[in-house]
């Protein structure tokens, strides 16, 4: 059975374009760490919290994976990555598993360790 991460990037400030750019750099990333499907993700309603339609569909990735362990590790992994190379200015991170959501945006790295934690043991297989 494989899983479906859904995963919307933001910068503070960025237009909708910007944003597009830094998806597609991620999509790299998750490619080259040998994720296999990894799309934008599909136009259609702005998840919950997101601030402008443009900005959200431009920051959407759809990351297709297996129910490893180490696949949702990977990408988790990656996604915080590219938070940490925001610099000075604020990136924000959602990562969504049949509706079960993790926000790494505002939380500390060692709150991020354990938050990761839970969320890809509750997405793994036993």
């Amino acid at each position: 059975m494989t899983a479906a991460v859904r995963v919307q990037l933001g910068e503070e400030g960025a237009d909708a374009e910007r944003v597009e750019r830094l998806a597609g750099y991620l999509r790299g990333e998750l490619i080259d760490r040998g994720v296999s499907d990894v799309k934008a993700l599909p136009a259609g309603e702005a998840p919950p919290g997101a601030r402008g339609f443009d900005v959200a569909t431009a920051g959407g990735l759809l990351v297709t994976l297996g129910k490893s362990a180490d696949g949702l590790r990977s990408v988790v992994t990656a996604v915080r990555e590219w938070l940490s190379r925001g610099g000075r200015v604020r990136r924000t991170v959602r990562l969504e598993i049949d509706g079960d959501v993790l926000e790494l945006s505002e939380a500390t790295l060692t709150d991020q360790d354990k938050l990761v934690d839970l969320f890809v043991s509750r997405h793994s297989s036993s």
